[in-house]
């Protein structure tokens, strides 16, 4: 069984939780896109863990956890990282971590660069995460990124380093003005950062390969969502990777594999961190009540994300991007208290309504239309099966499932590993 777990909507949806619930069903866990800029929340037994590069299945023991070559690696964020979660009792080896030979290696310029250009951009930015992310990309598509198998051959780096530091002086010094790069300052944060990790760099092909055809599960991580994906999202305000299942096969070593299944995670009412078009945004004291009562702040970077009713339009979208066979619809447990419940059923674009999403200058122009659904006041925490949750809660299920047309299977209603009811 190949499924992806992906996120329907401009990420945060709650990916992180999901993967660590359905992980004990794999055999293996894989991120195949993006890098430290993820957040992934899992709240277990063992405490509240934010994952930014390290797979969601880290927690089980018995799962083995891939970093695929589609994904980029901040090797000083990734050295702190398993060091977080080594104090915390989490065991990490080579045994149950495995990174691709293939993947891009996020170096200290590539943040620099990314902090320069939204510091240029000031109010025009992007949004970034500032943690090197578009830098990185643009030098593998450049082909002049390093990969974290070249850490097996040292000596190839320290050949290859002072060309790489005087084509990135031109623009570090030249463009923006910045102190130049120093190639030993490269050469010894790889030996500090890179070289402890040798131990784990496999090829990620032959691996999964071998797993496929010896009958393995495998699960499938997306960092972001179906929003956010270079091509199919708000361009230009996305990630610099595909974010969608699509790519899972491709980004992980194994693009002649199909996807069984995929797995759509998306919030009972939307939300969004960072810069670009998010039409059913709320502002003011609205705002601020669904912020609080959701806990809506960025887990890789603390800001406050935007908050907004349910999105029919755009999630219904990400739901054909994704090709989500079921969906998880994660913090409905946030709605409880609320006597109606907006959701957004359609965009009006220069005087027309259309329940198609747009791109480019029209998702820019669009306002929402909203319909208002009952709401209900009880408690949902302690809700185990559908028959437990209030009949209008039941009810919003039903009109979200029908509205983006894929099934609801699972149902989150508090943030611990347990709180979620199985619809079917």
């Amino acid at each position: 069984m190949l499924t992806a777990i992906t996120g329907i909507n401009w990420g945060d949806e709650g990916k992180g939780r999901m993967v660590d619930l359905l992980a004990e069903n794999y055999d293996i866990v894989i991120r195949y896109q993006g890098g430290n800029n993820a957040g992934h929340t899992v709240v277990n037994d063992r405490g509240r863990f934010i994952l930014n590069l390290l797979p969601s299945g880290v927690f089980r023991e018995e799962t083995v956890n891939v970093l695929g070559p589609g994904v980029v690696i901040d090797l000083e964020h990734l050295f702190n990282e398993v060091g977080r979660l080594t104090e915390a009792g989490i065991k990490i080896t080579p045994d149950n971590l495995i990174i691709s030979d293939r993947a891009t290696i996020c170096m200290p310029y590539h943040k620099m660069l990314d902090c320069l250009e939204e510091d240029r951009l000031a109010d025009a930015k992007f949004g970034s995460t500032r943690r090197g992310i578009a830098p990185v990309y643009s030098d593998k598509y450049m082909k002049k990124a390093f990969r974290t198998g070249d850490l097996l051959d040292f000596g190839d780096i320290e050949r290859r380093m002072p060309a790489i530091i005087e084509w990135k002086n031109l623009t570090v010094a030249g463009g923006y003005g910045a102190e130049p790069l120093k190639a030993e300052d490269m050469l010894d944060w790889l030996r500090k950062y890179g070289l402890p990790f040798t131990p784990f760099i496999r090829n990620t092909t032959e691996y999964l390969t071998k797993a496929v055809d010896e009958g393995k599960s495998i699960l499938f991580e997306a960092q972001l969502g179906a929003l956010r994906d270079i091509d199919f999202g708000i361009y230009p305000y996305t990630s610099s990777s595909n974010s969608i299942a699509a790519y899972a096969p491709i980004g992980s070593g194994i693009p002649g594999k199909k996807l069984d299944s995929s797995v759509g995670i998306m919030k009972a009412y939307s939300t969004c961190v960072g810069e670009g078009p998010f039409t059913c945004e709320m502002f003011g004291d609205e705002a601020h009540k669904l912020r609080e009562a959701g806990g809506e702040y960025g887990a890789a970077t603390g800001r406050p994300r935007r908050v907004g009713g349910f999105d029919v339009v755009a999630s219904r979208y990400g739901v054909l991007i994704q090709g989500a066979t079921c969906i998880a619809l994660t913090k409905l447990d946030v709605l409880s208290g609320y006597d109606k419940i907006p959701v957004c059923v359609k965009y009006e674009v220069n005087g027309e309504l259309t329940d198609v999403f747009p791109s480019g200058s029209a998702l820019a122009k669009a306002k929402p239309v909203y319909e208002y659904l009952p709401g209900w006041s009880e408690d949902i925490g302690s809700a185990r099966k559908k028959e437990d949750l209030p009949v209008p809660a039941l009810a919003y299920v039903k009109y979200i499932e029908d509205a983006v047309g894929c099934p609801i299977k699972y149902v989150s209603v508090g943030p611990d590993r347990e709180q979620y009811v199985e619809m079917f």
